[in-house]
């Protein structure tokens, strides 16, 4: 049976949808009040009202979609898989062996190299990796450049000169983050710098024209704690203030949010005016030799493809004779507020090996990653620590690599399933997947979808749409984070344009990452590329990416 007749229905009820509410890029539906009103703090994991409610249709332009969760799943035989970041196996990839680079902790030597969020990003005009970082125990801010993102320098500036300081005041948290949609060239770097020895318990605002130069302070934030962050939202053009707050009687440290269209506005905030966001819950496992309950000690965010990634650097105690053992855990957003956090296992996790770079506390960068060829880099900060006491020692900065697009798989291992995707739309022509079917096969056929009063229709299974059978799909056999999937006949996806569709895919011993309609013969998929990286034209995957 085929039924394509009702399409146009469904399209103008999804519009009238749409008109009553402001809609997303993904077909979300925020409330009126946004974000959403002051809570009391709380160890319960967030709701996530867009997966308990998701869109009757979810539109697919922006991005590689990722199988992170179930937003774009109907249904399924495959099991999903989450996959951890893998250490560079040379670690740290930069390390304190400058002067300036000394300081103490604790009583100790901790002579300090590391971004404290800070940033690492690719800057495509210069084709450089470009990082921030504490140079010195909450010393200064400090500048270093790479060309292939493994091998750093510390060229010597003019500020400071004859070192690579970019900033001689002392400081806590810092964020650097490149701007490529301000207008202003002057204002292409923004820095938000939490100021010591002063301990405003405000931020400090700066911009740069090239990241080195900063002069003086452009604004002043409102009250805030030591460790925040900053990050800018592109899906709802909003600059995000992620504000370190801490309340002993319920759930510690945990994190306030400010939103505003301007990074300098929005931080004009006034006492008790951010909300309470986030902290960590009851998913996070506590340390059998400290039994505290976890915290939430910082959050570093971005966006990446078709939804924001959130690093959870959680705080699990303080011992007596190590450092803090803080390690990263990761969540996603699809609406920029509500965090689903699917697995609470460590992400990039600390060693509990004394003498490892990283055994002190492992925390996450400003940008959060890069996409480097068909690998997401992650840059960290790791403290070696010193045994018998709390001092952070040596504080370098490493590296971990996952897949593009890897954080999670639905796979059929040594077996054959089906993924029926929700209904989706689009405006692109050609069909991509990642995926690794080396050992095996996928194949995707297209369903038509029938809505009656505004529901989904299930249970008259319908045939494919003509052209797009399984038994026309060409099998992909690769391992491949870019693979265009073709029918017999070499027909496109331009019939479809515009009409809500469902794939299935049928998979064989194989492992599906993401999947996305591009309107690029070479698979550019629109969406927002995180820190950026080289064979990246700018803050998304544009055709011009692909083709580089």
């Amino acid at each position: 049976m085929r039924i394509l007749g009702c399409r146009s229905l469904i399209v103008c009820g999804f519009i009238a949808l749409a008109a009553r509410a402001e809609t997303l890029y993904n077909g979300i539906e925020l409330p009126e009040v946004w974000p959403p009103a002051d809570r009391a703090p709380s160890r319960e994991p967030m709701d996530t009202p867009y997966l308990q409610n998701p869109p009757p249709i979810v539109p697919i332009d922006v991005g590689r979609q990722l199988f992170v969760d179930d937003f774009l799943i109907e249904s399924t035989t495959l099991k999903r898989t989450f996959h951890n970041a893998e250490y560079y196996p040379n670690n740290p990839v930069m390390s304190p062996d400058k002067e300036w680079e000394g300081g103490e902790s604790q009583g100790h030597p901790a002579p300090t190299a590391m971004p404290f969020s800070d940033g690492v990003w690719y800057d495509t005009q210069e084709q450089l990796f470009k990082m921030w970082y504490m140079g010195g125990y909450t010393k200064s801010t400090c500048y270093a450049e790479s060309k292939d993102g493994i091998h750093w320098t510390k060229p010597e500036l003019d500020i400071v000169p004859g070192t690579n300081i970019v900033q001689p005041h002392g400081r806590d948290s810092v964020t650097v983050w490149l701007d490529r949609n301000d207008p202003d060239p002057a204002r292409r770097y923004k820095m938000f710098s939490y100021l010591r020895p002063d301990d405003s318990g405000r931020y400090t605002i700066y911009v740069s024209a090239d990241g080195k130069h900063w002069g003086d302070p452009v604004a002043t934030s409102g009250p805030t704690g030591d460790r925040c962050s900053v990050f800018y939202n592109p899906f709802r053009k909003v600059w995000v203030y992620n504000i370190r707050a801490y309340d002993p009687k319920t759930i510690g440290r945990f994190r306030r949010y400010h939103e505003g269209a301007d990074a300098i506005e929005a931080a004009k905030w006034k006492e008790g005016e951010p909300l309470y966001w986030v902290g960590a819950d009851t998913g996070d496992y506590q340390r059998e030799e400290l039994k505290t309950p976890c915290e939430l000690y910082n959050l570093d965010c971005v966006a990446y493809e078709s939804l924001l990634i959130g690093l959870f650097s959680i705080w699990r105690g303080q011992p007596t004779d190590r450092a803090k053992p803080n390690e990263i855990c990761i969540g996603f957003s699809r609406d920029g507020y509500y965090w689903d956090r699917p697995s609470h296992a460590p992400f990039i996790p600390v060693s509990d090996k004394y003498g490892d770079w990283n055994w002190g506390n492992v925390q996450s960068t400003g940008g959060c990653c890069l996409v480097v060829g068909d690998k997401l880099y992650f840059y960290v900060s790791g403290r070696k620590g010193v045994q018998g006491s709390p001092s952070s020692g040596v504080c370098s900065t490493g590296l971990a690599t996952i897949r593009r697009d890897g954080f999670a798989s639905l796979d059929a291992i040594d077996s054959e399933g089906t993924l029926t995707t929700r209904p989706l739309k689009f405006n692109g022509k050609h069909l991509f997947i990642n995926a690794d079917a080396s050992r095996g096969e996928i194949r995707v056929e297209i369903l038509p979808t029938i809505f009656l009063g505004g529901r989904l229709v299930t249970d008259k299974p319908l045939d494919p749409v003509e052209g797009f059978e399984a038994r026309s799909c060409v099998r992909m056999v690769a391992n491949a984070t870019r693979a265009q999937i073709a029918w017999q006949g070499g027909k496109d996806l331009s019939s479809l344009v515009g009409m809500p569709v469902q794939f299935r895919f049928h998979v064989k011993n194989a492992h599906l990452y993401s999947f996305w309609v591009s309107d690029d013969l070479k698979g550019a998929s629109n969406g927002y590329v995180a820190a950026g990286g080289p064979q990246i034209a700018g803050a998304t995957d544009s055709p011009a990416s692909a083709s580089q």
